[in-house]
């Protein structure tokens, strides 16, 4: 049985998802782990985001620790489970995005696969995003194809939506081309507004949101950016959406109550991606939710009512882990990789074609 691991560290920078998955016909989930992301390497990270002082050999090290942090996982995932490296056909790694600017040609994603396939002894294939780039995608969001080999439906119009730092929707109709573009913020001004007033990394099941009011003036504020009235293919990241994008908005704004500008951070995440889906797929029977939003109780409890009409719930109720899909979905990007198959879809990127992604580094 072919085996592939993933390796998936997103926007959020809370840590490294490590997913070991059976490629046949179907992809099953057979083994999962998570190391949390280190303070001092986060912190090196969300730095590299944007210019700095000394960036190429900053970059060089902290790309060098999130290798040895992900190697490190992967051979403990191995030996709780009796696999050895020969075991496995190949790593699929995501590496960390740092910068991420298709309208200028370019995504940058570190994660030095050479020194992790000398650290695990196993192949690895890596830096997915940039041929789809090269061929004048957005490189983003890749997860649309393996969303419709794991949840396609031959009657029912489902969306699958991943929220991690990010929101992307992927729209999966049947007897259609799956269609998928990011739609905005997911976490990542909740995460940074939260850190900014409490020193939390994250808002908890959305509890602190919970206890505020959104405030209608920042909202249609924030909602006015205008990459939430352009239509896809389009993809974001922390060069447009940060805190200083949020506290610009707030500066022109009276003070508001902290957790009344939480409670509208969630709302403009809910909204964003509601108004996307609506205007993209005039039909939805079924909004699968993976990824860290699938846990903050106060975006579900919206999502499900500004969409009355459709079945919102969490991918677990379906079979699949919200935790692990996009790790599962680059373990199958490093399958299709070494079968020669394109991981990319046209109707998503705005590629100019079919494209086999992924550089390979034998091991």
């Amino acid at each position: 049985m072919p085996l592939y691991l993933g390796v998936m560290s997103g926007t959020s920078l809370d840590g490294l998802d490590i997913a070991l998955i059976e490629q046949e016909q179907h992809t099953r989930l057979l083994a999962t782990l998570y190391r949390p992301m280190p303070d001092r390497l986060r912190s090196d990270l969300l730095a590299l985001c944007a210019s700095g002082a000394d960036e190429l050999a900053r970059a060089a090290m902290a790309e060098q620790q999130w290798v040895e942090l992900a190697a490190a996982a992967i051979n403990e995932l191995l030996q709780q489970h009796n696999l050895t490296p020969q075991q496995i056909r190949a790593i699929g790694s995501h590496g960390q995005t740092v910068r991420h600017e298709p309208a200028r040609g370019f995504t940058i994603q570190i994660g030095n696969p050479a020194l992790l396939a000398e650290l695990t002894g196993i192949g690895v294939v890596a830096d997915f995003r940039r041929r789809d780039v090269a061929a004048g995608g957005q490189g983003a969001p890749l997860v649309p194809a393996f969303h419709q080999a794991l949840f396609g439906d031959s009657e029912r119009h489902i969306a699958a939506l991943n929220v991690g730092g990010f929101s992307n929707l992927s729209l999966l109709s049947p007897g259609q081309d799956v269609l998928g573009f990011d739609s905005g913020p997911g976490n990542v001004l909740l995460d940074a507004w939260i850190q900014h007033c409490q020193g939390l990394a994250y808002d908890r099941d959305g509890a602190w949101a919970a206890s505020g009011r959104v405030q209608p003036e920042l909202l249609n504020r924030l909602l006015s950016d205008p990459f939430f009235a352009a239509q896809g293919p389009k993809s974001t990241g922390r060069e447009l959406f940060n805190l200083a994008w949020l506290l610009g908005h707030l500066q022109t704004l009276p003070p508001l109550a902290a957790e009344d500008v939480q409670a509208t951070l969630v709302e403009l995440t809910a909204r964003s991606i509601v108004g996307a889906l609506r205007s993209a797929q005039g039909r939805t029977d079924v909004l699968l939710v993976c990824g860290g939003g699938a846990h903050n109780a106060c975006l579900m409890r919206r999502l499900s009512e500004l969409l009355a009409d459709t079945e919102v719930s969490s991918s677990a109720e379906h079979g699949v882990d919200p935790d692990w899909v996009e790790a599962m979905a680059f373990a199958w990007l490093a399958h299709c990789a070494l079968e020669g198959i394109p991981g990319n879809r046209p109707s998503v990127t705005g590629a100019k074609g079919l494209r086999v992604l992924g550089a390979i580094y034998p091991a």
